[in-house]
């Protein structure tokens, strides 16, 4: 043991505070290890892991395609050959002969009576003289189906239905339609404004036509409709004149 501080003299207690201060601190100390016993008690108490067993990749045999398969596919394979092949020849036989459709005209009309009773029924007889054209030169058509109507201001007034005919290509036909209108009520201001309209010596009529036409090339033919809208400008009965005409087709 050292000497007691009150029996130190004080140059030598100074002396010693001047070298605690210079001193390094004090490292903590590690503790105590367990004793390898109670070591060995926790880990004998804890479940062993064991090792994971390694994993296997089972391959099953690839079911065989049945030939019901292979022949559904082959089959579905033409088919789309043909329709490809098919297209390419339409295309190219339409550029080739590049069809046209026919035209509708009236080539003379001549409007021969109009008589409107009190009653508002009206009666009437006009003539049109119709033209038939096939512009194509590779294609011969037929005119299935053909019915030709007479209007006035909407109102329908007469209706003629022409028996089939052929044309060849590059030809022209001439039909006369007869128009008759007979005892068809108008309302009251259509009927006046056809009135108003023979006075005036200028009659407007509209023909509507819708034809059912065949073209025929080679050993193939198709069919379509056709329609045509006329506005006819004539004079006044009984010596009526074609004096304008304005034909469109569909």
């Amino acid at each position: 043991m050292g000497t007691p501080y009150h029996l130190q003299s004080p140059r030598t207690i100074l002396y010693k505070l001047v070298n605690m201060r210079h001193l390094p601190p004090a490292l903590p100390q590690p503790p105590p290890p367990e004793p390898p016993s109670k070591t060995i008690r926790q880990t004998e108490g804890l479940p062993q892991r064991l090792p994971a067993a390694p994993s296997k990749i089972i391959l099953q045999p690839r079911d065989r395609t049945s030939p019901a398969m292979w022949f559904a596919a082959i089959v579905c394979f033409a088919f789309s050959i043909l329709l490809i092949v098919s297209g390419v020849v339409i295309l190219i036989i339409f550029l080739a002969v590049k069809p046209r459709a026919p035209s509708f005209d009236t080539a003379n009309a001549s409007l021969n009576s109009v008589y409107v009773d009190s009653t508002a029924y009206f009666n009437g007889d006009m003539t049109v003289v119709a033209n038939f054209s096939n512009p194509n030169q590779k294609i011969d058509v037929v005119f299935r189906s053909s019915t030709v109507e007479l209007f006035f201001h909407d109102r329908p007034m007469a209706v003629q239905v022409l028996p089939p005919f052929a044309q060849r290509r590059g030809q022209s036909q001439v039909q006369n339609l007869h128009m008759v209108s007979s005892r068809v009520l108008l309302p009251p201001e259509v009927a006046m404004e056809l009135v108003n309209q023979v006075r005036s010596n200028r009659v407007v009529y509209t023909i509507r036509g819708a034809f059912k036409v065949e073209g025929r090339f080679w050993f193939s033919h198709f069919s379509y409709w056709m329609n045509t809208i006329c506005e006819l400008e004539l004079t006044a009965p009984p010596s009526g004149v074609l004096v304008a005409r304005r034909c469109r087709t569909k």
